[in-house]
């Protein structure tokens, strides 16, 4: 197996699960004494939720390029970053470093396609649902995207940095999230993306009728089947 980077601390719950995934794969792949090579540059989300809430994003570019790089130089051959939102920085990384850097949302888009699903809702950060970058690349390959209404989608951000940033996970909060997803399957949603890579602590596939897109998992298994 070659080893996979991976930017995380954005949030360390995401890079956890990240981290597990790969461990599970590799355990499945090779058997149950192996574990997955991976190399960790872990960033500090206090600092990046800042610059978020700021707009700073050129500089928010720079950190995801210096911890890239340092990945690269550490013997990664690809690149995964453990957040959606972060996918804003992508092309600034890309611009760095040699080897493959692995979009979360275009492995979700095959995903969604192989299902032969055409409308999708998208729940994640206001920055991910609201700011074109995500729903371009999924526009880009066929799907149409759909987003919970302004107060609905206050509720979903809040949620995430409030609560599962932490770890913590409300039955209230379960239920919020069920029930705006019920909304936007009403409003011709075939699938939901949960697209931040905490959402899946919460929301699961039988919390709802309809296909449930894991972005983490994706991810990760993407990044895993390259490495072989």
């Amino acid at each position: 197996m070659k080893t996979i980077g991976l930017i995380g601390g954005i949030t360390p719950q995401s890079t956890i699960m990240y981290y597990q995934v790969l461990n599970n794969l590799a355990s499945k792949e090779y058997g149950d004494k192996h574990s997955a090579k991976v190399i960790i540059n872990s960033v500090d989300f206090g600092e990046i939720s800042k610059l978020q809430s700021e707009g700073k994003w050129d500089v928010l570019d720079g950190i995801m390029a210096n911890a890239a790089k340092s990945l690269e130089n550490a013997g990664a051959t690809s690149i995964l970053i453990c957040a959606n939102t972060m996918h804003l920085t992508i092309e600034a990384i890309r611009k760095v470093v040699q080897i493959p850097v692995i979009h979360i949302a275009k492995a979700t888009g095959e995903q969604i396609l192989e299902k032969k699903i055409s409308k999708v809702a998208l729940l994640g950060t206001k920055y991910t649902m609201e700011k074109t970058f995500y729903i371009d690349v999924l526009k880009s390959m066929g799907i149409e995207v759909i987003i919970p209404e302004k107060t609905d989608r206050e509720i979903v951000h809040t949620i995430i940095y409030d609560e599962l940033s932490k770890g913590v996970l409300k039955a209230t909060s379960k239920e919020a999230y069920i029930t705006i997803i019920n909304k936007l399957e009403k409003k011709g949603a075939e699938g939901v993306i949960l697209g931040c890579t905490e959402i899946p602590l919460l929301i699961q596939q039988e919390d709802v009728s309809i296909p449930v897109f894991d972005t983490t998992t994706i991810h990760a298994t993407k990044a895993f089947n390259l490495s072989k």
